[in-house]
């Protein structure tokens, strides 16, 4: 009934917004030309306000702007509530906001120094990848999802709120909170976000802010004591309800704060010259003229009305209008003398030389703390010390990193022979950390490092593109690690298409993070002074078609001395359950090449109102013990496309995921990692099983939502419903999504 409600609430509110002249954005995350308009006075008509968006990223190390397109998409707006992916591509523990680690290995991210981050940095957006906004309008967006009800539930909200103070000036601020209950038991997840951000982009000066804190909160289960609840629930006696499912694990959690302050800068010398202005400029500078006229007239008349009012007599307001009228017919010699000048043009600062600081700081929190322990669940007891006494646990550690980046940049684009951007940098690193200890309550380690290294880069034009990015350390604990990225990118057209080949790649040579150095805990200990460089190459080519929708991806990376976690416990039969005892998780590091080999082919098809997406990945591994990967990873969305009454989008279909069975890598709570499985006779697979979902996606205007059938292929007569091994993904579930963009 709760679900019946809202979907009238829903009809009624789409009604509603039917009836509005609100400015819009297409399905396709664009901005439409302003169709709001303002009644300023009823006999005066109507006046168009005009309205403009542009979004944009910042590099990390030089804040160089990138223009990227709004979070307003409304194709596959469904997908972007799963914390699985857009194509389902991650494995997770199952619930919302929930721990998770990439199944395509090429695209997983090198680990950051505060490894516990890595499998919830879904929730933490990091500087490089926040949006920075301009608009001529304030802008607010709202969003919406959720499931279930306030026993199990997920809901997860999100509010954006943009605006300008002139055009240069532009800030920010958004809230992000969200709440999975958690169909099964102990396994909720509770995140919260608060940014504010600031941008100012002078001719010669520019700046980025960006204040972020998180505070995530995640329950740990340690996964179901019997798989066959899920993939054999016939061979019980009773009908098991998802929270009824035994855990091994009750009152643990891994909480994680975190705050992060961005702040680039530069200030540019360089030379003016003349551009033409864009046709939202055009629009602006046209209202700005009519406001102006208008505050003008108004101004006039009141000046006119106080002088007829101070000599005594009376201020007829209809013959000063119709006065107004006859003088506005007349013809004036000087504008029929000169045509009007329809170029409209405006002076552009042209930027050669640029100087660059940057600034981040980084400060982590991470506390595992559990009032209750299963007897024998941990192999390992280490005398650490604790705030609480026997089985309890509360280990905390805690990091802060503050990065100062210092550049000159040679700017492309300034005359027709500056043909590439040349930029030279310095870098300072100092990171703290603080770890219990066996005698004292904490203690601490401090590091200093610095890097010398350079970019050549071309970003303008349409045909070629390229960035080569090098860095060294030459002083501190690691020092001799190198960091070499690039990527290029050709476009051209061919019988009516436009081709992109791209290639990028990195060859990185580092020593691994603190915390596979370094970690101790209450069940968890490890000093690994001896741990060599780990070396990472990688190389990707890319061809693209256009106008056909077709990608094809090949990928090699190639890893020696990969280091990583790898997990074993034993198992020990009790009733109905198998208890997974005396769990033990560390560092290891494997001394041989390992290479993975990736293949992703994808493809749109459209027939009418027919369309089909695809995309399938092929992997290989050469040691899958180490670096486990499914064979096969694929996606496919079938849906129609059309619109209701010819104002409402809609996508109607059905999509699924799927991947081969494998040994997937097994969740540790104690350390909130991933791990290989290394006891053969305890491994398991996952995977062979299809995942589909049923939905509706609309757009209207400013407003997209969805309603969805997750899991609809779902049966109680079992199935390997798992992304991890233990823990299984949510059953069948009825959501719904609602995103709005307010302007003005």
């Amino acid at each position: 009934m709760r679900r019946l409600h809202t979907l009238l609430l829903l009809t009624l509110f789409t009604g509603v917004l039917l009836a509005q002249n609100y400015n819009s954005i297409d399905p396709d995350g664009n901005i439409r030309p302003a169709s709001n308009r303002q009644h300023a006075d009823s006999t005066k008509g109507e006046k168009e306000i005009p309205i403009g968006l542009k979004v944009w990223t910042v590099d990390e190390r030089f804040g160089d702007i990138t223009p990227t397109e709004p979070d307003t998409m409304a194709f596959m707006y469904m997908n972007t509530i799963f914390t699985s992916g857009l194509h389902g591509e991650y494995n997770t523990t199952g619930n919302l906001g929930a721990p998770r680690q990439n199944r395509i290995f090429t695209d997983r991210d090198e680990s950051n120094e505060f490894i516990f981050a890595n499998p919830l940095d879904h929730f933490i957006t990091s500087p490089g990848l926040f949006h920075f906004t301009n608009t001529y309008s304030p802008i607010t967006n709202l969003s919406l999802n959720s499931c279930g009800n306030r026993t199990n539930g997920e809901d997860h909200f999100k509010a954006l709120f943009a605006i300008n103070a002139g055009k240069r000036l532009g800030m920010g601020l958004k809230f992000d909170y969200l709440y999975g209950r958690g169909y099964y038991s102990d396994n909720s997840s509770s995140h919260f976000n608060y940014s504010i951000y600031g941008s100012y982009l002078g001719d010669r000066y520019q700046a980025h802010f960006l204040f972020s804190t998180n505070h995530q909160k995640q329950a740990e289960n340690g996964g179901i004591t019997n798989d066959n609840y899920i993939t054999h629930p016939e061979s019980f006696n009773d009908d098991y309800q998802e929270a009824e499912i035994p855990t091994m694990l009750s009152d643990n959690w891994n909480r994680n704060d975190n705050l992060h302050v961005f702040f680039t800068h530069r200030y540019s010398v360089g030379f003016n010259r003349k551009v033409p202005m864009t046709e939202e400029e055009i629009k602006a500078r046209k209202f700005a003229m009519e406001s102006r006229k208008e505050s003008n007239a108004r101004n006039a008349k009141e000046e006119a009305r106080r002088e007829a009012e101070k000599d005594g007599g009376t201020f007829d307001e209809e013959e000063y209008d119709r006065q107004l009228k006859m003088a506005a017919n007349i013809p004036n010699a000087d504008s029929e003398a000169t045509p009007e000048d329809t170029t409209w043009t405006k002076n552009e600062y042209v930027p050669v030389t640029s100087f660059i600081h940057t600034a981040r700081l980084d400060k982590f929190t991470r506390i595992y703390q559990s009032y209750y322990t299963p007897a024998d669940y941990y192999g390992d007891t280490y005398n650490t010390w604790s705030r609480f006494s026997g089985d309890s646990i509360y280990d905390r550690t805690e990091h802060y990193e503050l990065r100062n980046t210092f550049a000159v940049a040679l700017l492309e684009g300034f005359n027709k022979y500056a043909k590439a951007g040349l930029k030279a940098f310095v870098t300072h690193s100092f990171m703290h950390f603080t770890l219990p200890d066996s005698t004292t309550r904490s203690r601490s380690y401090n590091e200093n490092d610095f890097f010398v290294g350079g970019q050549l880069s071309k970003t303008a034009g349409e045909t070629l593109h390229y960035n080569v990015t090098g860095e060294v350390e030459v002083a501190g604990r690691r020092i001799g690690d190198v960091n070499i990225d690039g990527e290029a990118d050709l476009n051209f057209r061919l019988w009516g298409d436009t081709i992109q080949l791209a290639a990028n790649g990195f060859f990185h040579l580092n020593d691994p993070t603190f915390y596979h150095e370094h970690y101790h805990s209450k069940h968890f200990w490890w000093d690994n002074d001896d741990l060599d460089k780990i070396t990472h190459t990688k190389i990707q080519g890319t061809f693209s078609l256009q106008r056909t929708g077709t990608h094809l991806r090949v990928a090699v990376d190639n890893l020696s001395n990969y280091t990583y976690f790898g997990t074993s416990y034993d198992v020990e039969n009790s009733g109905d359950n198998y208890f997974r005892l005396r769990n033990k998780a560390g560092v290891r590091q494997c001394s041989e090449n390992i290479s993975v080999l990736t293949a992703t082919l994808g493809q749109q098809l459209r027939f009418g109102i027919v369309n089909l997406d695809a995309e399938l990945t092929y992997q290989k591994s050469s040691k899958d013990d180490i670096i486990p990967v499914p064979a096969f990873n694929a996606y496919a969305n079938l849906f129609l496309r059309f619109k209701i009454a010819h104002v409402l989008d809609c996508d109607l279909g059905a999509d699924v995921r799927y991947f081969t069975k494998y040994h997937a890598p097994d969740y540790v709570p104690g350390i909130g990692q991933y791990a290989i499985q290394e006891t053969p006779s305890s491994r398991v697979d996952i995977g062979n099983i299809a995942v589909a979902n049923v939905y509706a996606n609309f757009f209207l205007k400013h407003t997209r939502f969805f309603v969805m059938l997750s899991h609809v292929n779902h049966s109680g007569e079992g199935g390997n419903y798992f992304l991890t091994p233990h823990y299984p993904i949510n059953e069948r579930l009825f959501r719904f999504g609602l995103s709005w963009n307010f302007f003005n």
